[in-house]
């Protein structure tokens, strides 16, 4: 069993909705359980022009392979209307594996830690309210290390995380 943390956004087709619906998906997700969500955030997108996105953070205790769990994932992604025209482009629904228990993956399809988790707020500080502040990466940075050089700026927090389990 590892625990793995997954980054969800979304800016299209009722963005709250999509994260609602994917939290949904996620708890049903074979040999998985949901063990956390973070509150949902706003934030502004990475490319100018597009709507702003809604965020957060979940945490699955799954013995799912890695692969396994990013096929399961982009299913969900596609049951949502995922359409990938173009790169970072808007989306009713993105998940991304961020940590998977303290394994290092460098495959075609899926690196993790997911690598540019380390410069986004809209991934870091929902993360933190999931993790430990000691959590360790598995290239030795810990979470405060990656909080203390990406401040929270740009984020709005939408709900406490009791409202959506």
């Amino acid at each position: 069993m590892k625990r793995v943390y997954i980054a969800m956004g979304s800016n299209l087709s009722a963005p709250e909705e999509q994260l609602h619906n994917a939290v949904q998906a996620l708890a049903q997700l074979p040999n998985t359980t949901l063990a956390g969500v973070s509150a949902f955030y706003q934030s502004d997108s990475l490319l100018p022009g597009q709507p702003r996105y809604t965020n957060a953070v979940a945490a699955l205790d799954s013995t799912l392979a890695p692969i396994e769990l990013l096929d399961a994932l982009q299913a969900i992604e596609n049951d949502q209307g995922r359409e990938r025209l173009e790169r970072w482009g808007p989306r009713t629904l993105d998940l991304d594996i961020l940590l998977f228990g303290d394994w290092l993956i460098d495959e075609p399809r899926l690196k993790v830690p997911h690598y540019q988790m380390h410069l986004r707020a809209f991934v870091l500080y929902p993360l933190a309210e999931l993790a430990p502040a000691s959590l360790q990466l598995a290239d030795g940075r810990t979470l405060s290390d990656l909080l203390a050089a990406c401040p929270f700026v740009g984020l709005e927090r939408l709900t406490p995380a009791e409202s959506h389990q």
